[in-house]
């Protein structure tokens, strides 16, 4: 009986795929992070801080950037330099 040698099970994503998934939902984190805040302690007196520059444009382009980066990274296949 002839044994064929086991292959080593190989992980779906490499090392730079993790970190750059990490980075991407670490950009995520912070994008929500700030979004938090703007509300009145008293609910009848409106609060204008809720149109603040970090609400409305930093925090979404940073959610949406970490989105494309976690996209980027799912999608990375580093060249393999040992072909046979």
């Amino acid at each position: 009986m002839k044994q064929t040698p086991q292959n080593k099970p190989q992980m779906v994503f490499g090392k730079i795929n993790y970190l750059l998934m990490l980075g991407g939902i670490l950009l995520m984190a912070l994008g929500y992070l700030l979004m938090i805040g703007g509300g009145s302690h008293d609910p009848k007196v409106f609060n204008y801080e809720i149109f603040s520059f970090q609400r409305l444009t930093l925090a979404p382009i940073l959610i949406v950037l970490g989105i494309v980066v976690n996209v980027i990274a799912i999608l990375y296949r580093p060249a393999n330099n040992n072909k046979k």
